[in-house]
C-alpha cells in the first residue's frame, strides 16, 4: 500500500508561531494588485494636488519657444544646455509626483512582508530549470488564476472608461475645436474622474487579490499532525512533564494549607468534602481572615492537622460550603457571612474562657 505524500498528510493548520516565523523570514503574503492600488492612488493625489502647477510650469517652458524663436540657436551647445534646462524644469514640475507614486508602492511592500535576507532562495534546484515544474508554473492553478485576474482588470478598465466618458462624450466631440484653455479644463476633469473611478475598482481588486493571497499562504505553511505536536512540545514543553509539575505544584499546595492550619482560630468542616480554617485575632483583624481551605483529601489533612494542634473543628456543612466557595486565601471573609462565623467564633471564644477559669482538681496519688 502506497504511503500518503508529505502534501497530504498537511492537513493541519499552521499555529501561530510558524505564522511568525514565515513572516521573521520576509515570507509572508503579499499582493502585487495592493502594490499597484498603493501607487495608482499616490499618482491619482498627486495629479489632484499638483496637475495645475505642474501643468503652468509645463506651459511656461514652452511659451519660450513660441514667444522667442529667434534666440533659439541650433549647435551642441545650445543643444546640451536647452536639455539640462527642459530636464531640469520638468524633473521640478513632476518631481513631487514621482517621489510619491514611488514611496507609497514602498511602503505597501514593506507593509505586506517585513523586508529579510533569504538566502535559501539563492541555492541551486532542480526545481527551477525542471521542465515539468516549468509547465506546472505556467499552467498551474496561479498562473490561470492569474490570467482571469488579468483578464478582470481588462474588462474592469474598458467598462469604467465607458461609464466614466460615455456621458461626456457630446462635451468631449465639441473639444475639437476648443481654446487651448477650455481643452486643458475639460481634460483635467476627465482624467481626474477616471482616475478616481480606476481607484475605486483597485481597491475591490486588490482586497479580493490579497484574501486569495492569505488563503494560499497558509495552505503553503500547513503543518502534518506530528509537526503541532512537536511545536507544542516544544513550546509548553513534554505532556508528561507538565503532568508532573502540576501534581507537584499541587501537592506543595496542600501542604502549605495544611501547615497552615495550626495558626487558625477553628477549622469549619462539611464535615469530610471541604474545610476553611479561619483566624480572629482582636488585635490585628477587623474581620476573620482565611488562612487556608481545602476539598477532599486536602480537607481531611487540614482536619487531622487541627486534631494534632488542638484547634478546635466546627462541622457546619452550609456554611462550610458557602465560605470555601466565596473565600480567598489570605482574604477576609465576606460581609454576608460575619453573622453565621461569629456565632462559632463567639462559641469557642466562650467555651475557652470556661476552660481557662476553670480550677484544675490535683490529680490523687
Amino acid at each position: 500500500m502506497a504511503e500518503p505524500s508529505d502534501e497530504a498528510q498537511r492537513t493541519e493548520d499552521p499555529t501561530p508561531k510558524r505564522l511568525e516565523e514565515a513572516r521573521r523570514r520576509g515570507d509572508a503574503p503579499k499582493s502585487q494588485e495592493a502594490i499597484a492600488l498603493a501607487a495608482f492612488a499616490a499618482a491619482f493625489l498627486g495629479l489632484w494636488l499638483a496637475a495645475g502647477p505642474a501643468a503652468r510650469d509645463l506651459g511656461a517652458i514652452g511659451a519660450a519657444f513660441i514667444d522667442h524663436p529667434h534666440e533659439f540657436q541650433v549647435n551642441a551647445g545650445s543643444l546640451q544646455r536647452l536639455y539640462r534646462a527642459l530636464v531640469g524644469a520638468a524633473g521640478l514640475a513632476v518631481g513631487g509626483v514621482g517621489l510619491l507614486f514611488c514611496v507609497a508602492a514602498l511602503l505597501s511592500h514593506i507593509g505586506q512582508a517585513r523586508p529579510a535576507p533569504d538566502f535559501t532562495r539563492l541555492a541551486p534546484a532542480l526545481a527551477k530549470i525542471s521542465p515539468i515544474e516549468g509547465l506546472k508554473r505556467i499552467y498551474g492553478p496561479a498562473a490561470l488564476f492569474n490570467f482571469l485576474k488579468g483578464l478582470f482588470k481588462i474588462l474592469i478598465v474598458g467598462a469604467i472608461l465607458v461609464y466614466a466618458l460615455w456621458p461626456d462624450r457630446d462635451l468631449l466631440a465639441r473639444l475639437v475645436g476648443a481654446g487651448e484653455p477650455s481643452l486643458l479644463s475639460v481634460l483635467n476633469d476627465e482624467i481626474l474622474k477616471l482616475f478616481g473611478f480606476a481607484t475605486l475598482a483597485m481597491m475591490v481588486l486588490a482586497a479580493f487579490d490579497y484574501a486569495i493571497q492569505v488563503r494560499s499562504w497558509k495552505k503553503r505553511l500547513r503543518m502534518t499532525k506530528e509537526e503541532v505536536r512537536r511545536e507544542l512540545k516544544e513550546s509548553e514543553g513534554d505532556p508528561i512533564i507538565r503532568g508532573r509539575l502540576k501534581r507537584e505544584r499541587d501537592m506543595r499546595g496542600r501542604r502549605r494549607m495544611v501547615a497552615a492550619v495550626k495558626d487558625a482560630t477553628v477549622l469549619i468542616m462539611n464535615p469530610t468534602h471541604y474545610a476553611v480554617a479561619l483566624r480572629y485575632d482582636e488585635t490585628r483583624d477587623e474581620a476573620p481572615v482565611c488562612l487556608a481551605k481545602g476539598a477532599d483529601e486536602t480537607a481531611l489533612r487540614m482536619r487531622a492537622a487541627a486534631n494534632e494542634n488542638g484547634v478546635p473543628v466546627v462541622e457546619n456543612p452550609p456554611l462550610a460550603r458557602a465560605l470555601h466557595a466565596s473565600v480567598e486565601i489570605d482574604g477576609e471573609i465576606p460581609v454576608e457571612h460575619y453573622e453565621a462565623v461569629a456565632r462559632v467564633i463567639g462559641v469557642i471564644l466562650r467555651k475557652a474562657g470556661a476552660d481557662a477559669a476553670t480550677p484544675k482538681t490535683p490529680s490523687s496519688r
